[in-house]
């Protein structure tokens, strides 16, 4: 509120020294984290398949906010093909460098690009058995749709991002798309016998149904959670099974949650605008309830 804005403002102003010139910064300071939490705001309540469209508007309201809106919203997921191996892989920040991406497939870049950032051997040769492990997963939990990971170093360990994108054909007259990116940061212990994992989860789902006798439904939303643990590093537990155990783990809360948020609650709307029973069986109903109660408590 203003009262805090004011506060804020006189504390610093008081340390400045009375340099005037500090006054400004900081109220465009505060103007800009205030408008930036309202932007953030305003994007998890729009529909998710509309939020290229809903974010270049913000965008064009607001250009000052744009690089922080860029890294901050999670976009749909874009799908490309690798056309040394015939196969799809999915498009995002963490396997961009300029205007190229780079297939997890064949470890090169689309554009073609010389000196684009790739992970080290060992971390390559994860990145593939990473990639082998969540096809398998996406394809028994999701029959369909397409995978990615990307994995890249970092100074004590590694990160990654875990992409799976399943889009409805509209076959049964109904579209649709979920779009999962699990960002992990993977911190690897001096032991060498540990590791602490911290995984960023963001879910996107929309779905739109049309049909003669009920007419268009939209129904979308998205989540985030994260989550931290610690975990064994051995043999017979792995990166990639620890991390899959917290993806896994995480999916199915986040699917959980989503059902229980938008279809159980747009159920009890749609069921307190509209009934399938006629006024006479309610009447009928609501006569016996009453019968029945007076006849209990003759009792």
């Amino acid at each position: 509120g203003l009262p805090s804005v004011v506060l804020l403002l006189h504390h610093r102003f008081s340390l400045c020294e009375g340099n005037l010139c500090c006054i400004s910064d900081i109220l465009y300071e505060t103007m800009t984290d205030q408008q930036l939490d309202c932007a953030l705001d305003l994007m998890r309540r729009l529909p998710p398949q509309k939020i290229e469209k809903n974010l270049s508007d913000l965008i064009d309201l607001v250009p000052n906010l744009c690089e922080d809106l860029l890294s901050s919203v999670d976009q749909p997921l874009k799908i490309a093909r690798d056309k040394k191996v015939g196969k799809d892989y999915l498009l995002c920040d963490y396997n961009r460098d300029g205007d190229s991406y780079r297939s997890p497939w064949t470890n090169t870049y689309d554009p073609p690009l010389e000196d684009g950032a790739i992970p080290s051997e060992r971390l390559r040769k994860l990145e593939i058995e990473a990639n082998a492990a969540f096809d398998l997963y996406r394809e028994m939990y999701f029959e369909g749709g397409v995978s990615s990971v990307y994995l890249w170093d970092l100074e004590n360990g590694f990160a990654g991002v875990i992409l799976i994108k399943k889009a409805g054909d509209g076959s049964k007259k109904i579209k649709g798309c979920w779009d999962s990116i699990h960002v992990v940061e993977v911190g690897e212990k001096s032991s060498g016998r540990t590791a602490h994992y911290k995984l960023t989860s963001t879910s996107m789902l929309w779905l739109q149904t049309h049909r003669s006798g009920s007419g268009t439904m939209n129904l979308g939303g998205s989540l985030t959670r994260q989550v931290e643990h610690d975990f064994p590093v051995s043999e017979s537990s792995p990166h990639i099974a620890n991390i899959g155990r917290m993806v896994e783990d995480m999916e199915n809360k986040i699917r959980n949650t989503l059902n229980e948020i938008y279809f159980s609650k747009t159920r009890d709307i749609v069921h307190g605008l509209r009934s399938t029973r006629t006024l006479e069986d309610e009447k009928a109903q609501e006569e016996f309830r009453k019968e029945l109660l007076g006849y209990l408590q003759t009792k």
